[in-house]
């Protein structure tokens, strides 16, 4: 069980992991090691997150959610399949804590009668000023 906070925890047993070869630069190691990591993840399985919590993290996920509504993640930025497992859980947990966090609520305004005036006071002042710089008429 990873504990995520404010009471939230993902079991692991819906974390599956693949081992993949990293891309870019490498030395020798590059060509011969997979110490990237893909973890793919059915966001539906996640039984233990709120369902509120399951729909937003399939709008944050973007690109990275497939039809099929899995969760893939990539991790190469170490030289090591634990770090880059790590990282990949440890980018996960951000995503669901970003899910979990509620939007804040906004409540419409309107601009007031004296923010309205003030406006087009200005608007006005600023083209008087454009005028005084044309040449006056004969």
């Amino acid at each position: 069980m990873i504990d995520i906070g404010n009471g939230l925890f993902l079991d692991e047993n819906h974390l599956g992991f693949q081992y993949i070869r990293a891309s870019g630069p490498g030395g020798q190691n590059v060509n011969k090691v997979s110490t990237a990591v893909q973890m793919r993840v059915r966001i539906d399985d996640l039984v233990e997150l709120p369902l509120r919590v399951r729909e937003r993290l399939k709008e944050l996920a973007g690109n990275k959610l497939t039809n099929a509504g899995e969760l893939i993640i990539e991790a190469q930025r170490f030289n090591s399949q634990p770090r880059n497992r790590q990282d990949a859980i440890d980018r996960l947990v951000g995503l669901i804590r970003k899910a979990a966090e509620r939007k804040k609520f906004r409540v419409k305004t309107r601009p007031s009668l004296t923010a309205k005036r003030k406006r087009v006071d200005t608007k006005k002042k600023r083209g008087d000023i454009k005028k005084m710089r044309s040449r006056p008429d004969d």
